[in-house]
């Protein structure tokens, strides 16, 4: 204490006498605040690491008059190398701790390394007696750490640490080489008894022989993948070995860790919402299994609702689950990880622009589909006409309409155009009432009205698909000049028979007028629907 008090005091003198301070209390920019009260204390910088031996000892936090935290912890770094790297070697009991009124020093025989304020103990939120003693410890233990690792001893012990490293990384790979030819070698064996022909339905995806070399390709694969891995990782282990190289192997490490990290943390995190997607999920699932079991019910007519038809089982199923798909992802959507990027948000926008600009007809179609199937002017294997197109429904969906005419014309036709077009159902005419086939005749007026009432009524008997009942009827639908026309009409209930039947119609109407000797001047033909 005595011999610090001498020197601080041939300091003061100095100071006062010279222009300049001595050497060793130029070291130390404590000691400036020290002999120059008049500087603040209070100035706060930036924090600074005091890194001797290539590892981070503690923070500087504030500076003092002129000097920054910076210069400070170079200054402190540069005194702790020199006594470690002193002749006489470091002698631990020479480190000691001193304090004088509010500075307090760490001082190594005739040297400050660093003089510790009230303001660097109230940075820390310690006393300067408790910060200098910890500082004590940790710049003690960082010397006897470095004087140990400069060892030749402990040098050559590093060296066979990474030549042993380097072999225990070749024998892994030579291992995992053998390991994997083996794994191959029982693949090839598999072939044909685990490993078989892929299909899908009886699209055949890859033969044995292909999905054999696809698994195989993803064999190698995964071993190139491991032994790089490998190599990478023993490159920041040897570096590791080594002080002055670990900062580089901790960047090396992170590189690989960071991510993986990363990745665990966010799945950590994102379990709770994982959860909850989870529970949505299964409860939307069992709420459609149990709309479509109603409308299996319905369609199967063991379930009967009054005004709701059976045909609108399926079609409702799926507008209700489509609706119900769109309120589970709503509700899933603030659970998604990243929902409220900026990409998702671009993604949206896109897709919405896109389905804007092109799916003006689809919508049209759509709606038109959503009202034909509500409106019920067909259901699939009737008999209609649109425009000039007969023919029977063979598929109905969403955008279009499906028909097959008489001659297997399969005919797709767009819902929009159906519902701007008048539509004839042939078929639901004949299920209801019967559907009417008529034709016109016309016989000159020397051949009395009632005989040939009597013969087309024969002709009709003769048809074996024109229904009994009800009977058939003339009409004397107009007298012409030269002749009168006489219109036939027939109840039938198959309306895909109706070209059979007329022609069959025909056939008998000839037999019979030329069985009685009277020629048919001139047919017509048409069809209408009873009203």
């Amino acid at each position: 204490m005595n011999k610090l008090r001498i020197i601080t005091f041939l300091s003061v003198c100095t100071l006062l006498c010279c222009p300049s301070l001595p050497v060793w209390a130029q070291n130390d920019s404590l000691f400036t605040q020290r002999v120059q009260p008049n500087i603040s204390t209070k100035k706060i910088f930036t924090s600074a690491p005091v890194v001797p031996f290539y590892d981070t000892l503690f923070y500087i936090h504030v500076g003092i008059g002129t000097f920054s935290p910076q210069e400070r912890a170079l200054s402190i770094a540069d005194k702790i190398e020199k006594v470690a790297d002193s002749p006489n070697g470091f002698q631990v009991d020479s480190l000691s701790v001193i304090t004088e009124g509010s500075l307090t020093y760490i001082v190594y025989r005739d040297m400050i390394i660093m003089t510790i304020t009230e303001a660097d103990a109230g940075s820390m939120g310690k006393t300067p007696q408790a910060l200098s003693l910890e500082y004590q410890t940790i710049i003690r233990d960082a010397i006897v750490a470095h004087i140990n690792d400069t060892k030749w001893l402990t040098i050559l012990l590093r060296v066979l640490s990474v030549v042993l490293i380097v072999l225990v990384q070749y024998f892994l790979i030579i291992f995992i080489n053998r390991l994997f030819r083996k794994i191959s070698i029982k693949i090839e064996q598999l072939k044909g008894k685990k490993i078989k022909t892929i299909k899908f339905k009886s699209f055949v995806l890859m033969d044995e022989e292909k999905t054999t070399k696809f698994i195989l390709f993803l064999i190698k694969i995964l071993r190139y993948a491991i032994i790089l891995l490998m190599l990478y990782l023993s490159i920041p282990m040897a570096l590791s070995v080594f002080p002055a190289t670990r900062g580089v192997a901790g960047i090396l490490f992170g590189f690989v860790l960071s991510p993986v990290k990363s990745i665990f943390s966010s799945i950590v995190a994102f379990i709770p919402n994982l959860i909850t997607i989870i529970v949505i999920v299964v409860v939307f699932k069992y709420l459609i299994k149990g709309v479509r079991y109603i409308a299996e019910e319905i369609d199967k007519g063991r379930l009967t609702i009054k005004g709701f038809y059976r045909d609108w089982a399926h079609p409702t199923f799926s507008i209700v689950k489509t609706l119900l798909y769109a309120f589970m992802f709503i509700s899933i959507w603030p659970y998604i990880p990243g929902h409220d990027k900026a990409v998702f948000q671009g993604v949206s926008v896109f897709i919405g622009v896109i389905f804007t600009l092109g799916s003006t007809s689809i919508i049209g179609n759509l709606v038109s589909g959503l009202v034909l199937t509500y409106m019920r002017p067909f259901i699939i294997g009737d008999r209609i006409k649109i425009g000039d197109l007969v023919g029977n429904v063979v598929e109905k969906t969403p955008f279009v309409t499906r028909i097959r005419t008489p001659k297997n014309e399969e005919v797709t036709i767009p819902n929009s155009s159906i519902m701007t077009a008048q539509t004839f159902n042939y078929s639901q005419s004949a299920r209801t009432y019967g559907l009417i086939l008529h034709s016109t005749f016309t016989f000159g007026y020397d051949t009395p009205w009632r005989k040939i009432h009597e013969m087309l009524l024969e002709a009709a008997e003769r048809t074996p698909e024109v229904q009994k009942m009800p009977k058939p009827f003339i009409l004397q639908t107009a007298l012409d000049d030269f002749y009168a026309e006489y219109q036939l009409n027939v109840y039938v209930v198959d309306a895909d028979k109706s070209a059979l039947i007329y022609s069959n119609l025909h056939q008998n109407v000839q037999d019979v007028f030329n069985e009685n000797g009277i020629e048919i001047t001139s047919p017509h033909f048409q069809t209408y629907t009873k009203k």
